[in-house]
C-alpha cells in the first residue's frame, strides 16, 4: 500500500533514499528530505507491506508527476514493488502524467520491457 510520508518515518525514508546514487552524501540527503517536508510540489510516498520497504518521490506540476526518487529495500528487490509503487501512484493521480526524470528513466524502461515480454508470452 502506498502512503504519504510523515515525519515519524524520517529515518526509514532517509535509509531508503540513501540507496539512490546521488543521495549517498549525508548533507545532500538531508537537503532532499527537507525539500520533501517543506515544498508542497515535492511529495514523498512510502510502500508499506508489514514494514515500509519502498519509497517513491515526485515533483508535482499541474499536469505531471515527475519521479525524482524510487528505492526499494535490497532484501525486497525483484518482487515487483517498484512497479507496484508506480502503478498505485498513477491510480492515485490519474489526472497527471507520471514520468521519470533522468535518474529514474532506466527503471521505467526496464519495467516497460518486462511488461512487453509478459504481453508477448500471454499472446502465445
Amino acid at each position: 500500500m502506498l502512503i504519504r510520508y510523515k515525519k515519524a518515518f524520517e529515518k526509514i525514508a532517509m535509509g531508503l533514499l540513501s540507496f539512490m546514487p546521488h543521495e549517498k552524501d549525508l548533507k545532500k540527503l538531508q537537503q532532499t528530505m527537507k525539500q520533501y517536508e517543506t515544498e508542497d510540489n515535492w511529495q514523498l510516498f512510502l510502500w508499506k507491506e508489514e514494514d515500509i520497504v519502498g519509497l517513491i518521490g515526485v515533483f508535482k506540476t499541474d499536469s505531471t508527476l515527475e519521479i525524482q526518487h524510487i528505492s526499494v529495500n535490497p532484501s525486497h528487490r525483484h518482487e515487483g514493488i517498484g512497479k507496484s509503487m508506480v502503478k498505485h501512484l498513477r491510480d492515485m493521480h490519474s489526472e497527471h502524467e507520471v514520468k521519470p526524470n533522468s535518474e529514474t528513466a532506466s527503471f521505467f524502461e526496464k519495467c516497460d520491457e518486462i511488461e512487453q515480454e509478459k504481453m508477448i508470452d500471454e499472446e502465445q
